[in-house]
């Protein structure tokens, strides 16, 4: 997030929590709640240089959002009750749903405590190559890489460029480059580019999947737990845009049959990996939904509505953002029209 989208989203955060304006556009909007998206739940304060605590959030916020649902009376509910209620016509209760993607481990080790203390329902999206050791979080390598070294080299555009990473401001400088470079690559050579960067910085991309994401016996624990619900999240986390609709198809079929495998049930929610514009779009939503998926979510911002119905694969999600934890801000993000507002007042955005 650029420092000027931040200054201007945290104002306006700022002037809907002062005035208290989300509580009344929350109890007068059709909105019938909200998906959250979450990732990592960690209690170690982030760096200087840390492009990804976008991701993260504390364990004390995880709790203030949960309370904050209780207080307000908003139903916290799994995916197949919150798909009931999008498709109920008429005025349904107010709600919310806690996803969290990709099976970090410190989901194990700093939600699941926090859900079960407060029986509050979630969804964990599993990437099914992640919990073999074989994952690419080349977002996380990328921004080690960049923090372990004084100036790293890559070939970006057939050219060897070289960033210098001696300050805060060098390495957020080359990890945007890096990373945006990497974003409108094919996969199949960004994986190739990262696996070359890895190589020469001597990082064990399989150690560091391993390290942060939970073992299948790990996620068993979750998985027989009557609070959670298993999703399925591709198997390698590619961007589905970027393949051929048949790797695409692959990707989600294979990540569905290895969960019923390995957790004894099939799973019916889906969520896209990365799950914007750039990520997936109509073709993938339609693709889901003739695969027969209950419902599968994005990471476009907005609120739930009736609207959805007849989308069920291309369901919006709020995003429980790292940088913006403050209490006082848990009303606006439970107030799925103010994000239906950021994408353009679409509340059924599939273009």
């Amino acid at each position: 997030m650029s420092g000027l989208k931040y200054k201007i989203l945290q104002a306006g955060f700022e002037v809907l929590a002062a005035t208290r304006l989300s509580g009344l556009i929350r109890q007068f909007s059709a909105s019938k709640g909200v998906i959250f998206t979450l990732h990592r739940v960690l209690p170690d304060t982030p760096a200087a240089f840390a492009p990804n605590a976008i991701l993260q959030i504390t364990p004390e916020f995880l709790e203030q959002a949960i309370l904050a649902c209780r207080e307000k009376d908003i139903d916290i509910v799994d995916l197949t009750e919150a798909r009931k209620r999008i498709q109920d016509p008429g005025k349904t209760k107010k709600f919310a749903v806690f996803t969290f993607d990709d099976a970090y481990r410190d989901n194990l080790q700093f939600a699941l405590p926090i859900l079960q203390k407060h029986q509050c329902p979630f969804t964990l999206f599993v990437p099914t190559a992640f919990p073999d050791g074989e994952g690419d979080i080349w977002w996380q390598a990328l921004e080690d890489i960049i923090a372990q070294n004084p100036s790293i080299e890559i070939d970006l555009a057939d050219a060897q460029t070289q960033f210098s990473t001696q300050n805060a401001e060098e390495m957020s400088a080359a990890f945007d480059e890096i990373y945006w470079h990497m974003r409108k690559m094919p996969e199949h050579d960004r994986v190739k580019l990262m696996r070359k960067l890895a190589e020469r910085y001597g990082y064990d991309l399989r150690k560091q999947c391993q390290d942060l994401i939970m073992s299948w016996e790990e996620l068993r624990t979750f998985a027989q737990n009557p609070l959670c619900t298993i999703g399925a999240h591709t198997m390698c986390h590619y961007e589905l845009k970027k393949l051929s609709a048949d790797e695409a198809k692959a990707e989600i079929q294979t990540s569905f049959d290895v969960l019923e495998e390995k957790l004894g049930k099939r799973p019916t929610h889906f969520s896209y990996p990365l799950g914007g514009p750039l990520s997936a779009g109509k073709r993938e939503f339609d693709m889901a939904a003739e695969m027969g998926i209950e419902t599968a979510v994005t990471t476009r911002p907005g609120g739930l509505y009736h609207d959805h119905a007849e989308h069920l694969t291309a369901l919006p999600r709020v995003s429980l953002n790292g940088h913006f934890q403050k209490q006082r801000f848990l009303d606006v993000f439970l107030t799925g029209a103010i994000f239906t507002a950021q994408a353009g007042m679409k509340r059924v955005n599939i273009d």
